[in-house]
């Protein structure tokens, strides 16, 4: 009964929701360096100054860049959370193993 209990609290579209939050980074990066643009063009058509349509270009590509890093950030930490499981401590046995080393039998 515990079990069926844990199965109705998981919500079932979660799953859906964090495929869509990863398939959405490349869109926003588009969209970032878009608004980027947009945004120099219209400081230079306001102030007449071409080189700030240049800032607004590295605003964008900024903002592309950090939504990147926002995304491996979260990915990171995720996969910190599974390597603290131990059906996933691969490193932990590989280092247990490094310890059990069985050299043979020794033929003189």
């Amino acid at each position: 009964m515990a079990e069926n209990q844990e199965e109705q609290k998981t919500p079932k579209i979660k799953p859906i929701i964090e495929a869509a939050d990863s398939l959405s980074l490349g869109i926003s990066m588009v969209v970032a360096v878009a608004m980027g643009v947009g945004i120099g063009y219209l400081l230079r058509k306001w102030t007449g100054m071409g080189w700030l349509f240049w800032v607004g270009v590295a605003i964008g590509i900024a903002a592309a860049i950090l939504n990147v890093y926002k995304a491996y950030s979260k990915q990171y930490k995720e996969f910190e959370e599974l390597a603290k499981q131990p059906r996933y401590a691969i490193k932990k046995q590989l280092e247990d193993e490094e310890d059990d080393e069985d050299y043979g039998e020794k033929k003189y």
